[in-house]
């Protein structure tokens, strides 16, 4: 049976009791990235009516629209389990009863679109406004009544709309089956959009509006009609973004039932003071990718996205994220993240992993939280990844600072890796599991060998580093044994250095001076990227993972580079 294109429709008017701020980070942070995490749920996006100002629950204020592949995915399980427990959370449950809510279901009937049409929900367009005319009428009973009306829609009146300054597209609704099925009324629904500068209103729409046909129909054929405008209000992606919310002092703490989101709000008794999101996308492959989005609440802030090392997780960022906005005043969001790898990966994941691999996560990335461009800062094979995504998508990265890291893997790197993954192979650690079958886990002997080489032995007699340098031996040992087998592939063998004297974006490089040959090897990386070289900045008393020896330095860098 061939699929049945159409919308989910949902129009809602929050109680008064119902504060603002709590009812946008519920339907921006979990109800909506939910749905846009189903493969078939094409975009979806929240418009707000600009023909108040007096909203009721016969004329609600905001309204939701998302386009459905095939129409009968919204009977299956793997949909109607998100309106029920356990996957629905308590939160939704009681938010939910402080909003008046009318779902309805519509197949797509037909399409019409400008010749400058724009996707809203591709990433470029991200901030691009929109106005919507949204019209739904019942027709009097009789099969000529429907085949008058698609004859005048079709013949006259989009045809005259299309001619209006700003007009960009139709669509023509009919109330899906979903609904006919549960004793909805049959009724059609036009979506008409408009860029934000248009003709409503004016000649052209006032012709279209006026013919003796539209006179007629209107007298004849129409039993009920309703009209509404809206202007976009809020683009949902996969990932959950929505900081402003958040910054709302009536807005409490959430997750979800997974346990793999949560939200905490900022206040100024809070630790940190700023917003902050912890989530995950999943990207194409199925690689599951837990991220921490913080800081301004402003969405047109400057992102900066912390990439990893192997063999740790995003908190090896954790000092220097709060050094970092404290020197900016928070004006930038950061983004950190768990590269692939980190924990055991699906079978479905792609194989073998390599730098264009990680590389694409990045994008991924982006493009879930809906970023057209970002700032990059790497470390390691985190660095050569900002490296290698700065030479690949110029457009999506207006900065980089590659740390700690070379342009091409040396040739010992195979035999080195696979001594280390022979050292954990050997070892035989598993994850602690209350089940007593732990997974297979990197484990302490390789992580206490790894850690004493990432840090300088100084670092060890300084008190108040010791603890962040244990809590990175932690990570070193409790990292996916599997997860590293796999992803020490993308050190084995690249090679940027052809693309980089062509590079002609921002881009700067950093290294612990104590970390090796590295401080050597980087001067001549700074020397052949772009025309005329780049900065290299060395930190002193640090050695492989400068932001965690010496996060304030690195910050102070940062700050300066960027704004620079």
């Amino acid at each position: 049976m061939a699929p049945t294109p159409g919308i989910l429709y949902v129009t809602m008017q929050p109680n008064p009791s119902l504060p603002h701020a709590q009812f946008h980070d519920w339907y921006n942070n979990e109800h909506g990235p939910t749905r846009l995490r189903l493969p078939w749920c094409r975009n979806g996006f929240r418009y707000r009516a600009n023909d108040g100002p007096d909203f009721s629950a016969a004329k609600p204020e905001f309204m939701a629209v998302y386009d459905i592949e095939d129409m009968e995915w919204l009977t299956k399980d793997v949909y109607t389990r998100l309106r029920k427990a356990p996957v629905q959370s308590q939160r939704e449950r009681d938010t939910m009863k402080e909003i008046v809510v009318d779902r309805r279901f519509y197949d797509l009937v037909k399409e019409w679109k400008s010749e400058d049409f724009k996707k809203l929900e591709d990433v470029e367009n991200e901030g691009e406004k929109n106005v919507l005319v949204a019209v739904s009428v019942t027709l009097y009973e009789g099969e000529d009544k429907e085949k008058e009306v698609e004859k005048w829609t079709e013949q006259e009146h989009v045809p005259m709309l299309q001619k209006v300054p700003g007009w960009r597209r139709t669509r023509r609704f009919v109330t899906s089956y979903l609904d006919l099925k549960d004793g909805k009324a049959k009724e059609f629904l036009n979506l008409h959009e408009y860029a934000p500068e248009n003709g409503l209103g004016g000649p052209e729409f006032t012709a279209a509006v006026s013919t003796p046909w539209t006179n007629e129909i209107s007298k004849s054929f129409v039993k009920e009609r309703r009209r509404r405008t809206y202007d976009v209000y809020y683009t949902f992606g996969p990932a959950p973004r929505d900081l402003a919310s958040l910054s709302d002092p009536s807005t409490k703490p959430a997750e979800s039932t997974d346990g793999l989101t949560r939200t905490f709000p900022s206040s100024p008794s809070s630790n940190p003071t700023y917003p902050a999101i912890e989530s995950y996308i999943t990207t194409p492959d199925g690689v599951r990718l837990p991220y921490r989005l913080e800081g301004s609440p402003d969405p047109n802030s400057p992102l900066l996205l912390c990439i990893n090392s192997i063999l740790v997780n995003y908190h090896i960022w954790d000092a220097f994220a709060p050094a970092f906005l404290t020197l900016t005043n928070t004006k930038y969001r950061i983004l950190r993240f768990d590269t692939r790898g980190r924990s055991t990966l699906p079978p479905s994941s792609t194989s073998p992993i390599t730098l264009d691999t990680l590389t694409q996560d990045i994008i991924t990335l982006l493009d879930a939280l809906r970023v057209k461009s970002a700032s990059l800062i790497g470390v390691s094979l985190g660095g050569a990844t900002a490296l290698n995504t700065a030479l690949t998508h110029p457009s999506r990265i207006s900065a980089f600072i590659a740390c700690d890291t070379n342009a091409v893997a040396p040739p010992s790197n195979p035999k080195a890796w696979s001594d280390r993954i022979a050292i954990a192979e050997k070892q035989g650690a598993v994850s602690s599991s209350s089940s007593g079958s732990g997974e297979p886990i990197v484990g302490d002997e390789l992580a206490e060998l790894t850690v004493r080489r990432w840090f300088v032995p100084q670092s060890y007699d300084n008190s108040e580093l010791v603890p962040r340098l244990e809590a990175v031996k932690k990570m070193v040992e409790t990292n996916s044994l599997d997860g590293f087998r796999r992803s020490v592939n993308a050190l084995y063998a690249y090679d940027v250095r052809d693309r980089m004297p062509a590079f002609k974006g921002k881009g700067a490089f950093l290294v612990g001076e104590g970390d090796g040959v590295l401080p050597k090897t980087m001067k001549e990386m700074a020397k052949s990227l772009g025309e005329g070289g780049v900065r290299l900045e060395v930190v002193a008393g640090a050695g492989h993972l400068p932001m965690v020896e010496r996060p304030e330095e690195v910050a102070r860098f940062v700050k300066e580079f960027l704004e620079g």
